[in-house]
């Protein structure tokens, strides 16, 4: 089924990590934590998880699309960036423990065409954790400042 433009969700919040990694999950955490917030109509959060093909029919139902996600890139762990990325070569160098799948997600996204606005916030972490479910304090203190970006965001659509 196709969707058309009018069908279209508006927004689409899409936190992207595994939070059996610590920091690595923040993208999840996020989405977590924006679940306790009120919002607009017409915005969607979704857990990505590690990220599939399986987010592509989410993403192409909206407007515009929200990733949230960690990233090694040599940055003090905590640093956010807003990127407006159009392919994975627009991507921070390394996009975690699911590098090659979430590049392969934005590659493939793009070339099915009609494709909404893409924003990436992009959380600097210092490394792959052994798996733990808790997040360094960086890490935890950016959860809410990202949170705030994102709402910041979604409003300048809504």
């Amino acid at each position: 089924m196709t969707t058309s433009k009018t069908d279209k969700n508006k927004v689409l919040i899409l936190g992207i990590g595994n939070t059996l990694m610590g920091d690595e999950g923040i993208g999840v955490h996020v989405v977590n934590s924006l679940e306790k917030t009120a919002l607009p109509d017409g915005v969607e959060l979704l857990d990505g998880g590690t990220g599939s093909f399986l987010l592509l029919e989410p993403m192409q139902s909206a407007e515009k699309v929200v990733l949230i996600d960690a990233t090694i890139d040599g940055a003090k762990p905590g640093t956010i960036r807003r990127l407006c990325p159009k392919y994975s070569k627009d991507y921070p160098r390394t996009l975690t423990a699911h590098d090659i799948g979430l590049k392969d997600l934005i590659d493939a996204f793009y070339l099915m065409g009609d494709t909404p606005d893409v924003t990436l916030f992009a959380v600097s972490i210092e490394d792959l954790q052994d798996l733990t479910t808790e997040m360094s304090p960086e890490l935890d203190l950016a959860i809410p400042q990202v949170a705030k970006m994102v709402l910041e965001e979604i409003r300048l659509v809504i």
